[in-house]
């Protein structure tokens, strides 16, 4: 009887250690080291998202998950870098990508009318020794904006792609009175090794509509570029779509569908989880995050009700850091 009751503690024991094993393996999550972002879990890595608040006055905040569905603000919901680049020293839609050489680059819009971006770099998301402006339209003097930069590092080519919406007016004529006070949006593009020397800008991304807020994730040996129709005349869009492109650079074909709902959405991010696609965005009339989710990109289910993020998060990114990052924000947040 002794040797049984001892069987059977054992077999217990072996059943709740394989369940325990497969609960980690379940919630633990991926790292790409080239700061890609359609990746599968596995252990080592945590999910954060880069957003800014109000007009973006105050700069960075950043809050992090493990399941890419519950977020927590980290540094008690303060900023982590207070914009001090062009006139207005706003930062609104902050983005972030991991780069080679294991630094954070950060993007941010600068101004409403100003045609700067802000750029920063940081070895651990907490010190950013400085701020550079960089100013890709400048051989564009009827420039209107420079909106929602990102950034995607290719490796195939080892530089970055650098890109955002602009309005250079009379450019594209047929959609000119589509846009929000006389705007007509197309993407732009310029590519760097290392943030001091960029490659002549040139228009990136026309889909033959006003859009803005374009982001790109790699997907096997293709890439997709999500972006908002900005369409407000004859009939208002506002909602996300994607296209394809067999690389980075372009040129992006197949408009889809709009993917998001009735609702106003813009600024999109995009992670894969799991098998399934998650494309985040602004519900910005609702003042809320929005997500929908796929596995094939052609059917959408909406998951915002899933969703729990900070109160006043806007136009955010979604990436990836290793446990030790986490671990030294939750300090500095004396979590």
């Amino acid at each position: 009887m002794r040797i049984l009751r001892h069987s059977v503690v054992a077999t217990m024991t072996l059943l709740l250690y394989a369940q325990l094993v497969a609960a980690v393996q379940l919630h633990a999550l991926t790292f790409n080291e080239d700061g890609s972002h359609s990746v599968e879990k596995k252990s080592g890595a945590v999910y954060l998202f880069s957003y800014f608040k109000g007009n973006g006055e105050d700069g960075l905040h950043l809050a992090y998950s493990d399941d890419g569905l519950s977020w927590h603000q980290l540094n008690d919901g303060n900023s982590l870098l207070r914009p001090i680049v062009g006139k207005d020293k706003l930062m609104r839609d902050p983005n972030i990508t991991l780069g080679p050489d294991g630094l954070f680059h950060l993007v941010w819009t600068s101004s409403w009318h100003e045609p700067l971006i802000g750029h920063a770099t940081s070895k651990d998301l907490i010190h950013w020794p400085e701020q550079q402006s960089i100013a890709p339209m400048m051989n564009e003097p009827n420039v209107q904006n420079v909106w929602a930069p990102e950034t995607f590092y290719d490796r195939e080519t080892k530089q970055f792609l650098l890109f955002w919406a602009t309005t250079i007016p009379r450019r594209f004529p047929e959609t000119d009175k589509s846009g929000d006070n006389g705007l007509n949006h197309r993407i732009y593009l310029t590519t760097t090794k290392d943030f001091k020397n960029f490659t002549s800008t040139r228009l990136f991304f026309d889909p033959g509509f006003n859009v803005i807020d374009a982001t790109i994730v790699r997907d096997g040996n293709r890439f997709i570029i999500f972006f908002k129709d900005e369409t407000k005349q004859p009939v208002a869009q506002k909602n996300i779509h994607y296209a394809v492109a067999e690389r980075a650079t372009g040129p992006f074909i197949k408009v889809s569908p709009p993917i998001t709902g009735k609702y106003w959405a813009e600024g999109p991010t995009v992670i894969k989880i799991g098998g399934r696609w998650i494309v985040y965005f602004d519900r910005y009339r609702d003042h809320r995050y929005g997500a929908v989710a796929s596995t094939d990109l052609e059917h959408w289910e909406d998951i915002s009700a899933q969703l729990q993020f900070p109160e006043g998060a806007r136009h955010g990114t979604i990436f990836q850091v290793k446990q030790s990052v986490l671990a030294k924000l939750l300090k500095m947040s004396g979590g």
